[in-house]
């Protein structure tokens, strides 16, 4: 799919809506990467067959769902790997159309590694494994954090050699000023 397309994931995403089995390891997988790296993302999981006779349309209709439902910031569709017949449904050609015309963005991350389907060609973002999808979903919390703290402190030391260097710019003018009161007494 183009790449001029292609949607902008959110920066720092605060709820992600995610289409997949919910019994599968794919969502164990997608979340505990995803918590561990920021608990306070809200996740809402969509339940769909994802392999079989019905699985496209059930996923068609969970990305026309979420898009009527405005909440998400970002889709992922997801489940874990498989045979090429256990993957058939994510070469559907009504749900790659469904994909690129969702106004949410869809991140697509179907199978292992090495496979890759259609709706992984026309998602907004292809990550190669549900883990994947979460770590590049998501900033680790306690990495930004830190580094939210080192500009914090750092700008600290640029303001107070600021204010210093306007001090002692002002200093020799405040002398030549003098005494402001002594001046109203004489």
């Amino acid at each position: 799919c183009d790449k001029a397309s292609k949607q902008p994931l959110p920066e720092l995403p605060s709820r992600v809506a995610v289409i997949t089995s919910p019994s599968g390891a794919a969502i164990r997988d997608f979340l505990n990467v995803l918590h561990r790296r920021d608990s306070k993302v809200a996740v809402a999981v969509y339940p769909v067959r994802v392999q079989g006779f019905n699985a496209a349309p059930q996923m068609m209709q969970a990305l026309e769902d979420l898009a009527a439902w405005g909440w998400p910031q970002v889709i992922v569709l997801t489940r874990g790997g498989g045979s090429p017949e256990d993957l058939q449904a994510f070469n559907d050609e009504a749900l790659a159309r469904a994909i690129a015309a969702c106004p949410i963005p869809v991140v697509s991350a179907v199978g292992h590694e090495i496979d890759v389907s259609i709706s992984d060609l026309v998602a907004d973002l292809r990550a190669p494994t549900p883990s994947a999808a979460a770590e590049l979903l998501v900033k680790n919390r306690a990495e930004l954090e830190a580094g939210l703290k080192g500009v914090s402190l750092r700008l600290g030391r640029v303001g107070s050699r600021l204010l210093a260097r306007r001090r002692a710019e002002l200093s020799p003018l405040a002398r030549a000023l003098g005494d402001p009161s002594r001046r109203l007494v004489d």
